[in-house]
């Protein structure tokens, strides 16, 4: 059997979910699986590098991460030096979006192949400018669309492609829960001080309009216009440091969609909201057959010949246990971590070129959605969403 080693440059990571997610559930999850197995005479076995700016974080998260099935986990503060050796492939970023444009342009001269958090920008005309940049080189690029393979998300996709729904009316996101503001010493915040700072690329529509963007396209339709208002409930929270700060950055939105096909869709996204919902993300889709709500793992479902009749009557209680007469789908299949699955998907693509359909130009539609939001806000109107 052929290991055919894969040297990716890991940028950023020492976040919390560069280090979660990309490095410890992701490359160093596919290390310790044996690599992704392509045949049985080729295994692909990524070979990761850390690279940052903090020498102590990476030195830290090196030693805490070497493994025996990993090795030493290398790093250094030097990207050019990274990016000059030919082992390393692949350039994954997960630092501030507003740095990201300088580190995709000097992976691209270098000839790597360009791999991204999202957004991968915060202005429409930069995301596309990444995507040209990479484009233009021929070199292979993606960015992260991790929702895409949540078993929820793709317990719907099944039910969609059995023609469970029948006619798709109506979809429902409800996202977001309580972030501590950090005032209270032992109720730290669980989300980092930026993302509410607007100066500092923060705001929970640049952040999760990109997210639904892709959920949309991809399970429901083609959006044609928005309709968004975002606001800055809570004013001042807490920094790391433990320093007061004023929030300049939206952290809540209510958007609503129009589909080409008509489907209506609205999803509320807050960290101002104390969770009483299956999940942390539902999504509840109505169809003149079935209804469905997913979770981030689950889904349960109502068909047409199980729907009670309800009759409008205020001064009663309901007889009817609106939770009842739902049907969990049944895992068909092992899901894997959302995120793992796309970095073997993207490594396959480098390597092998198999298709990838994610692309920083793909990244780009989620910005525009995010940058249409804030402006259909900034307006109070309706905007029609132009294709890329």
């Amino acid at each position: 059997m052929t290991i055919r080693p894969i040297g990716i440059i890991l940028n950023g990571v020492t976040g919390r979910m560069g280090t979660n997610q990309h490095l410890v559930r992701s490359i160093l999850a596919i290390i310790a699986a044996g690599g992704i197995k392509v045949s049985d005479d080729l295994v692909l076995m990524p070979e990761p590098i850390l690279t940052g700016r903090n020498l102590a974080k990476l030195r830290a998260l090196s030693e805490l991460h070497s493994t025996s099935s990993s090795g030493t986990l290398r790093y250094t503060t030097d990207l050019a030096e990274a990016l000059n050796d030919p082992r390393n492939l692949i350039f994954f970023d997960s630092s501030g979006t507003l740095q990201r444009g300088g580190f995709v342009a000097q992976a691209v001269s270098a000839g790597k192949a360009v791999y991204c958090e999202k957004p991968t920008a915060v202005t429409t005309s930069e995301a596309l400018r990444l995507a040209r940049l990479c484009e233009q080189a021929g070199v292979k690029n993606g960015v992260v669309q991790d929702k895409l393979w949540l078993p929820g998300l793709r317990k719907l996709q099944m039910l969609k492609e059995q023609g469970f729904f029948g006619e798709i009316l109506s979809v429902r996101g409800e996202f977001g829960y309580w972030v501590f503001t950090g005032e209270v010493a032992d109720q730290p915040a669980q989300r980092p001080s930026w993302n509410y700072r607007k100066q500092d690329g923060g705001g929970i529509i640049i952040d999760m309009l990109c997210h639904w963007r892709y959920v949309i396209d991809n399970l429901f339709g083609e959006i044609a216009s928005l309709s968004c208002l975002g606001a800055t409930h809570i004013k001042r929270r807490v920094d790391e440091e433990r320093r007061a700060y004023d929030c300049t950055a939206d952290d809540s939105a209510y958007a609503t969609f129009q589909l080409t096909n008509g489907v209506i869709c609205q999803f509320n996204s807050s960290w101002n909201v104390r969770v009483r919902r299956d999940d942390l993300l539902t999504v509840h889709v109505d169809g003149t057959q079935g209804s469905a709500v997913a979770g981030l793992r689950s889904c349960r479902v109502q068909h047409h010949s199980s729907t009670p009749k309800p009759v409008w009557n205020p001064d009663i209680d309901s007889g009817i246990d609106y939770f009842g007469n739902w049907n969990v789908v049944p895992d068909a299949t092992t899901y894997d971590n959302a995120f793992k699955i796309q970095w073997e998907l993207f490594i396959r693509h480098v390597a092998l070129g198999e298709p990838f359909r994610s692309s920083l130009r793909e990244g780009a539609k989620g910005v525009q959605l995010a940058e249409l939001g804030l402006r259909s806000w900034a307006e109070r109107r309706w905007i029609d969403v132009p294709p890329l």
